[in-house]
């Protein structure tokens, strides 16, 4: 996962897989919380998620902002860059 689109595409696949999404459904624009059913036990898996994918500790202050998949590319990319 290097670049935005990488990034994109691991997170899409690891939403379908995680919480038995439709790819289709999942956009940079698809509200976690509305449009995707996403709830605070699922947002928990998917930081640890990103966690063992990354190797970096996800702040529990980055996710609070998080409302979209492109929300939460950001604060993937911002740790990879950061690592």
């Amino acid at each position: 996962m290097q670049n935005r689109d990488e990034i994109f595409a691991a997170l899409r696949d690891a939403m379908v897989e995680l919480f038995e999404l439709e790819p289709s459904r999942v956009t940079l624009e698809a509200n976690l919380y509305e449009d995707l059913e996403i709830d605070s036990i699922d947002a928990v898996d998917l930081i640890d998620h990103i966690k063992r994918q990354t190797g970096q500790k996800v702040a529990a202050e980055d996710f609070k902002a998080v409302r979209t998949v492109g929300d939460v590319v950001n604060v993937v990319e911002r740790l990879v860059r950061g690592a």
